[in-house]
């Protein structure tokens, strides 16, 4: 019950949410799935970090990188190849259970999270000066 009680938040959330709001989310799903992930990797759990590590590329992959606007010039194309790397490096971290991989990604996706949601946020006015 509790579990489909928090799937219909998520889709409520996510069916109201700005396209800002979605990135923001997509972000924040794949850095958790790599935090899980590597919680699973120290623990030997393989099929569970092979499913998360799964999680996190196609949120990079389909998420991130298809919500890309190509047409807007270098900074798209800039992040289409980043996002690409993240997810070479996701499969290496996979295949080689090498948690500095997952480390490696979870940093630069933090530092987008960190930029995005600073370009999110609303600029306080300048109070009139001679007031």
């Amino acid at each position: 019950m509790q579990q489909a009680y928090g799937s219909s938040a998520l889709e409520t959330e996510v069916a109201s949410a700005s396209p800002h709001k979605l990135v923001q989310m997509l972000l924040d799903g794949a850095l958790q799935a790599i935090r899980l992930a590597r919680l699973q990797m120290a623990q030997g759990k393989v099929a569970e970090k092979g499913r998360l590590i799964g999680k996190a590329i196609a949120i990079v992959d389909e998420g991130l990188r298809n919500a890309l606007d190509m047409q807007q010039g270098d900074l798209a194309a800039n992040l289409s190849a980043l996002y690409e790397y993240c997810t070479a490096r996701l499969l290496h971290a996979n295949l080689n259970n090498d948690a500095a991989a997952l480390d490696e990604v979870e940093a630069l996706l933090g530092e987008i999270r960190e930029a995005w949601v600073g370009i999110g946020q609303p600029q306080p006015v300048a109070a009139h000066a001679g007031r």
